[in-house]
This record gives C-alpha cells, structure tokens and sequence, in this order.
C-alpha cells in the first residue's frame, strides 16, 4: 500500500489545522514587521509526489525564490517555502518600502534578500512550532537557506539533502492576505518527512497509518 492509500480525507484535515494554527502565528508576527494587519490561511493541505512539487512550483524551468531548511530531531526531514518570483518581489516591496526592488534581474539587494529569509523564517517556524505543540515531538530547524533559481534545481538539491528514498511530501497552500484585500500573496509551504518520519508524526497526532 503506497502513503496516498494510506492517508485519509482525516489525516489531511488534522494536517490542516496544524498549518492554520501555524498560518495565525505566522500571520502576528508579519503584521508586526510590516505594521499592517495581515491574515493567512491555509486553504488546501495534500500529499503529493515530487513530479507534481514541480508542478505547483510552476515547472522545473520556472525562476522561484525559495527558503530551505533541514527539520532534526524526533522526526527529521525537509522544509522548502516556494514563491513565483512577481510574488516574492511584492512581499519585499512590502516590508522594505523600496518599490524599486526586484527579484527579475540579479544583483539583489541585501535587504531585499533578508526581508525574502525573514518571511521564511517566521513561516517555517510558525509551522513547526504548531507541529510540536500538536505532537510533543521535539524538532529543530537548521538555518533557513535562500535561493532563486529554476524550481527543478532547487527542489533537486532539496532532494539530495534528504539523503534517503522518498516520493512524497505535503504541500500546505499559503496564502497571505493584506488589509482584507483576498489573495495578495501566494506559495507553497512544502515539508518533506524522510521515510520513517510520516507515521512517527501520524502516530503522535493519534492518527496511525496501517499498512
């Protein structure tokens, strides 16, 4: 039985509500660093296979700017934040004010690179620490990682940071709204369990997966 037969609609929902609750955190903290009220939400959370992380992040050919970590600890893996590149320049215009910045043409500016780090600091963190408090698992990020590239090789050098066989991640849409305006932002948050870390996490949410 491969882990899209073993995952239910139910498995999904718990999911879910992790990435809302972790969305809510999130969202706080960037209207604090922006000074405007923001809100996020999860609309969908699903497994996918690699071929159609591609997909979503637009196609292996597509330019994205990306933030990368390594999950350690009771249950180890991948955490990837993917945006279109018009999307991630938004974000950055944003939180500096500079309305000059973009993510088209390199060099890019300093600031603009961090504000880009912080957004997938304070997501990836907001998520895992919605994680653990749902589990009691203890987890920890590396630091965070940015990169503009073509989504095939970032998602490719992903990959080869697992160090393991593994066909499947969960993807958690995210989209950030500004001032009630639907739809202002939107990535994909993608985490990428290595093997044996899908049932450790599915056991602790009191959702075991039964071959």
């Amino acid at each position: 039985m491969n882990l899209n037969q073993k995952i239910t609609p139910f498995h999904l929902d718990v999911l879910k509500e992790i990435g809302n609750i972790g969305a809510g955190n999130a969202a706080t903290a960037l209207s604090v660093l922006i000074g405007k009220h923001i809100d996020m939400k999860v609309p969908n959370v699903r497994i996918v296979t690699f071929d159609e992380m591609l997909e979503l992040a637009g196609g292996h050919d597509q330019i994205v700017t990306a933030v990368f970590l390594r999950v350690d600890g009771d249950a180890t893996g991948s955490m990837f934040f993917i945006l279109p590149i018009e999307q991630a320049t938004k974000y950055v215009q944003k939180l500096t004010g500079d309305e000059s910045f973009s993510f088209d043409t390199p060099p890019y500016s300093e600031l603009g690179l961090s504000a880009m780090q912080e957004l997938g600091n304070i997501l990836t963190g907001s998520y895992l620490s919605s994680l653990v408090d749902f589990t009691g698992l203890d987890l920890s990020p590396s630091v965070p990682s940015i990169s503009i590239d073509m989504a095939g090789a970032i998602i490719s050098y992903g990959l080869l940071e697992l160090s393991q066989t593994q066909d499947y991640a969960i993807v958690i849409d995210t989209a950030l709204e500004e001032d009630s305006r639907r739809d202002d932002v939107k990535g994909h948050f993608f985490l990428l369990p290595d093997p044996d870390s899908f049932s450790i996490i599915f056991n602790k949410l009191g959702v075991e997966m039964h071959d």
